[in-house]
């Protein structure tokens, strides 16, 4: 969440970032340990630490957290790995394959890999300082930390260009949300920034989805897990067709879906569309002075036919360990130590713009004008009791199984240059599910 997208980071992040997520997304750090070999120095014990690179999370920044933790506990060496590209669970898969799954790592999804025996089961002792210790489950047990909330999508827009086209507030309904479209459109301004895969174009239709779908059954996931509801079913494919129709309106231009995650984030802040479904974690580079805008951001969420309220949010994302790590007991000393150091919490605010879920943690005051909107927004969804999962960032038994959800991202972009129908697309995601579980 993002990852990511609460936001979610990345990515998550995330997001998670992901986020948030982006996307989906872990407070991220560990001291750098350079070179390939094993312990080093008199009682070390070294560990693998699998991250991920984007423009928020910087190699300054990991380091920066990482050294935070083995700062507290010297005899722990890390050895930082990066993903090379924003699919960190097929690199982690890679990895596995050839013997070399790391000790620790972020921003995973479990699913597959927990199954397998390869996670350790976190204990409930150890979830005490997690305000969700039960999210994310795969069959009952906990193997990733719940250490962060990523709401995905918010919908991220410029408000000069809004003026321009004389949208004079954010809309509150669908139908004020296309006639918003319409008037950016006419006015030659792309109304939706989006890009290709996951983190890219998944956190638009996350925001419909939640609409469409969770506003109506919160529960749809582990329905279709119990086969009690099929993507064929009206709901979904309502979903389907709201993006399907957003393409075909020219209110998403297919020729972005060759846009990656950077690059679309990158469109956005140049001015060239109106709006960013995007996760929470996006308010980390809107509030950078290096990086925000020159236009002034505002934010609402994924309108509903009705008007009613609806947050999609993931409480995951957080670190996982392997159960066969060398130096098991330094790997769960090391994720603990990252996730609920307070430095690191309030970095991850910064850097990846996440929601801790940490009991009793209160945001930095110096948090940015972004970040501070979008968490206001979240909590005034959880007093409003609106929010609900985000379809395609949730894991473990909330989610989809292994391999569904790269299917559930190539379906989206089918839905965007047309190449399958929403009925089709509905009628293969249930073929997929059905392969994968």
């Amino acid at each position: 969440m993002r990852r990511r997208p609460g936001a979610w980071t990345s990515t998550l992040s995330a997001a998670l970032c992901l986020a948030l997520g982006a996307a989906a997304l872990g407070a991220g750090g560990c001291s750098v340990k350079d070179g390939s070999g094993g312990a080093s120095g008199s009682g070390s014990k070294e560990i693998t630490f699998l991250v991920f690179e984007t423009p928020n999370l910087t190699p300054q920044v990991w380091d920066a957290n990482i050294r935070r933790v083995t700062s507290k506990h010297p005899d722990i060496k890390v050895k930082k790995l990066v993903a090379p590209t924003q699919d960190r669970t097929a690199y982690a898969k890679q990895l596995l394959t050839s013997g070399q799954f790391p000790d620790v790592m972020v921003a995973v999804s479990p699913a597959g890999f927990a199954e397998s025996g390869n996670l350790y089961a976190w204990q409930p002792g150890e979830l005490k300082d997690f305000t969700n210790p039960g999210n994310g489950a795969v069959g009952g047990k906990i193997y990733q930390l719940p250490a962060n909330t990523q709401t995905i999508p918010v919908v991220y827009y410029n408000k000069s260009l809004f003026t321009k086209a004389g949208v004079t507030a954010p809309p509150r309904t669908y139908a004020e949300f296309l006639d918003a479209c319409a008037k950016l459109k006419g006015k030659g301004i792309t109304p939706l920034v989006v890009g290709g895969g996951h983190d890219a174009l998944g956190p638009t239709w996350a925001g419909i989805l939640g609409t469409e779908v969770y506003a109506k059954n919160p529960r749809w996931m582990h329905d279709r897990r119990a086969d009690k509801v099929k993507f064929t079913d009206p709901a979904f494919v309502s979903g389907a067709r709201k993006l399907a129709d957003l393409a075909a309106k020219g209110y998403i231009d297919k020729r972005d879906l060759s846009r990656d995650y950077a690059a679309t984030q990158q469109a956005f802040m140049d001015g060239k569309g109106a709006m960013y479904a995007m996760g929470n974690w996006f308010a980390a580079a809107a509030d950078n002075p290096e990086t925000k805008p020159t236009f002034e951001i505002g934010q609402f969420f994924w309108p509903s036919d009705d008007g009613k309220l609806v947050v999609p949010a993931f409480t995951g994302g957080g670190l996982l360990v392997s159960a066969k790590a060398k130096n098991l007991d330094a790997a769960k000393k090391f994720a603990l130590g990252f996730q609920l150091d307070k430095t690191n919490l309030d970095t991850s605010t910064a850097n990846d713009g996440l929601f801790p879920a940490i009991k009793g943690y209160t945001p930095p005051a110096n948090a940015g004008p972004v970040f501070k909107t979008g968490y206001d927004l979240y909590q005034q969804g959880v007093r409003a009791n609106a929010v609900v999962p985000a379809f395609g960032f949730e894991a473990g038994d909330d989610g989809m199984p292994a391999g569904v959800v790269e299917k559930w991202d190539s379906a989206a972009q089918d839905l965007v240059t047309g190449r399958r129908t929403p009925e089709q697309v509905a009628r293969f995601l249930d073929g997929e599910w059905a392969k994968g579980s």
